[in-house]
């Protein structure tokens, strides 16, 4: 004996089906701010992280002419005599300068 469906049984199915579907959506757009916000902050923390990185650079540049500066004499006599411009007897300072720009003349 072979049985169709009737009208009410597919209709029925298509209902369910349309439900789950309408449910499925409404997650999606429930939880869609929360992805968004989850996106920028992830780019957040790899912004920082890249600025940690290059701060820690910084740092241990710093620390390298900190021990240079406590266990090096020549080095603090270099620092010394490049900021105040001191040279040793015999020795021609040289000093460099930026060149000055060009500004048009205003009438």
């Amino acid at each position: 004996m072979n049985v169709e469906d009737s009208i009410w049984d597919k209709l029925t199915r298509v209902v369910i089906g349309l439900c789950l579907l309408a449910g499925l959506v409404a997650i999606g757009v429930w939880y869609l701010p929360l992805i968004r916000q989850n996106e920028r902050m992830r780019s957040e923390v790899l912004r920082l992280d890249r600025e940690v990185a290059k701060e820690a650079e910084t740092r241990k540049q710093l620390n390298a002419s900190v021990e240079s500066l406590n266990n090096d004499p020549k080095a603090v006599e270099r620092l010394v005599r490049e900021s105040i411009g001191l040279a040793k007897p015999g020795e021609t300072v040289i000093r460099f300068e930026e060149a000055s720009t060009n500004l048009p003349a205003q009438h």
